[in-house]
């Protein structure tokens, strides 16, 4: 598998090349590297490179692609997470931590990222191709990894989408907080629940509407009842 590394430092750069990870991973360490995540299957982004806008190059990539990325930061407070996450990062850790925790991170996040073959561009999800969810007027494509809402495109994070279709699955099951998280994250997400809160306010506000989604406080939330299209407004 191809790693794409983003940064200048020669002291992580040589690290990586000499660690076990070489032998899964092909580490490519380009400063400025715009226009080669293309054929990658993962980027790691070093927010300490000076003059690289971390987050905004994690749009960016975001909006083209559904590589996964991992943020490699100084510190990671809750904020950092939040801020990496709503960006469009899959994962965010701190740099100065061991190789081997990395490695770790970098297979967690691979796991999760299985590609059709023909097309490294498009996320292959577990469900049997061509499995079409529908709740009213929304629909999530399983294979395509495509949501429209009264045929019109929703454009959502990798993180939104999973959380989505965990939904959207068992629309009537009262999906516990600790459930979603071991599922759409992984089931040693050390981050704070916040992470969970801000996924789904922004899917809400995407989705046009509070009531798509159901909260039963302290516990979970579940698929809500379509709102009528005059109640279809952001929140």
């Amino acid at each position: 598998m191809r790693v794409l590394l983003i940064s200048n430092d020669a002291r992580l750069t040589i690290a990586l090349h000499n660690t076990p990870l070489s032998v899964k991973y092909t580490i490519v360490s380009v400063p400025e590297a715009l226009d080669h995540f293309g054929d990658v299957d993962l980027l790691l982004l070093d927010s300490s490179t000076p003059g690289l806008h971390s987050h905004e190059l994690c749009k960016k990539v975001r909006a083209e692609t559904s590589v996964p990325i991992i943020i490699l930061s100084p510190s990671v407070s809750e904020i950092d997470r939040v801020l990496a996450l709503n960006a469009g990062a899959d994962y965010c850790v701190v740099k100065s931590q061991s190789l081997h925790e990395l490695q770790a991170s970098m297979d967690a996040v691979m796991r999760r990222s299985l590609y059709f073959l023909a097309d490294r561009h498009v996320c292959r999800p577990p469900e049997p191709p061509g499995e079409i969810l529908v709740a009213g007027p929304l629909r999530l494509n399983v294979r395509n990894r495509d949501v429209t809402l009264d045929g019109r495109p929703i454009q959502l994070t990798p993180k939104e989408f999973d959380l989505l279709l965990m939904l959207m699955e068992e629309p009537d099951t009262l999906h516990t907080r600790k459930a979603i998280i071991s599922r759409v994250w992984n089931d040693h997400w050390f981050g704070s629940t916040r992470t969970l809160d801000v996924h789904i306010g922004a899917l809400r506000q995407k989705l046009g509407s509070y009531g798509w989604i159901e909260t039963r406080r302290g516990i979970g939330f579940r698929l809500g009842s379509p709102p009528s299209p005059s109640a279809r407004e952001p929140v």
